[in-house]
């Protein structure tokens, strides 16, 4: 069995000065490994946005009164806290859980072998979206679940499931630069449909902020729209896109393009189907509970199939280095 090797004064001291550099120069991980923390962060990113809506739904968003501690006093919800102090210190915990996949995630993509930098960068940016969500948070709390500010906190953590796909996907390929595998006027049709996804899971955010399911069981500021008409306008939007990712189905069958754009449009198109369905039956059976989290969830998913199919339409193989080409021998010629 091998022994634990000696680390000196000097390796200890590189460590506290880049702990990364120090981890990457001694562990190189397999791509599959590489591969697993990205969609860990990933996955992290999603569950997030579900405990984030169990505590809106549970009516446990000041279950923790401010922040960071829990109250002025503990720093950990307490027993006279009862179930929404549970829920809501719950959901900051699981916050940390959420910054080490995506530590480890970084760790990952900084040990591989060779170093990919924008691999890391990808990383860093998830890194940075979290702990500027995390204050986020934190003031959502402080201002008593302002609607706006619960908007934003939303759409920062799509922003943050947009990076965590697109380093999952960079995982699995290489850094050559990008080829297009279909032509100019489909990756145009597909830049609306990532258009129109925007604007509903933005137009989402209002439907829940001037909606009945406020965060909380005491008055809470709303936002000053008729909650009837936003979540029509909702609906407008949704149909927009499935009529859009349809079509786009059907172009790329028509010009014959690669299966893997084609599965990711028809995956998404039953996606969206399945949203479809869940967020007429909360409307027609006043909201409850259990199916606006499902809903949450879905968006989340569609958000992702959305990335997927726009990085669909491209490949990007390993590069190849320029290697010296084979010395040619001298040859000799007569006097």
């Amino acid at each position: 069995m091998d022994g634990v090797p000696n680390v000196t004064r000097a390796d200890a001291k590189a460590a506290l000065r880049n702990p990364l550099a120090f981890i990457a120069e001694r562990w190189t991980p397999e791509p599959r490994t590489v591969q697993r923390a990205a969609l860990s962060a990933l996955v992290m990113a999603v569950i997030i946005v579900v405990t984030g809506g169990a505590v809106r739904l549970t009516g446990s968003g000041l279950g923790c009164p401010t922040w960071p501690k829990c109250t002025d006093d503990s720093l950990t919800a307490t027993s006279a806290m009862g179930v929404h102090g549970a829920i809501e210190f719950g959901n900051r915990m699981l916050a940390y859980v959420l910054c080490a996949a995506v530590g480890w995630a970084i760790i990952a993509a900084r040990s591989q072998k060779p170093h990919r930098r924008g691999l890391t960068r990808l990383g860093w940016a998830q890194f940075w979206i979290v702990m500027s969500n995390a204050v986020l948070g934190g003031i959502v709390v402080l201002v008593g679940l302002n609607p706006y500010t619960v908007a934003a906190h939303f759409v920062a953590t799509s922003a943050l499931i947009a990076v965590a796909t697109v380093m999952w996907q960079r995982t699995r390929e290489g850094d050559a630069a990008p080829r297009p595998l279909v032509g100019k006027a489909v990756r145009q049709l597909v830049w609306f449909l990532t258009a129109a996804a925007v604007l509903l899971i933005l137009v989402g955010t209002v439907v829940t902020g001037s909606g009945p399911h406020a965060g909380d069981s005491s008055e809470v500021e709303r936002m000053p729209f008729d909650w009837e008409t936003v979540s029509k306008l909702h609906a407008v939007l949704a149909w927009i896109v499935v009529t859009l990712t349809f079509a786009l189905w059907f172009v790329l069958k028509a010009v014959g393009a690669p299966k893997d754009p084609l599965n990711r449009t028809r995956e998404l198109f039953l996606i969206l189907l399945a949203q479809g369905v869940i967020g007429y039956v909360q409307y027609f059976t006043d909201l409850p509970e259990i199916l606006v989290g499902l809903h949450m969830l879905g968006s989340a998913v569609m958000w992702i199939w959305v990335l997927r199919v726009v990085l669909s339409l491209r490949e990007r193989s390993q590069a190849v280095a320029d290697l010296p080409g084979p010395v040619a021998e001298p040859t000799l010629t007569k006097a």
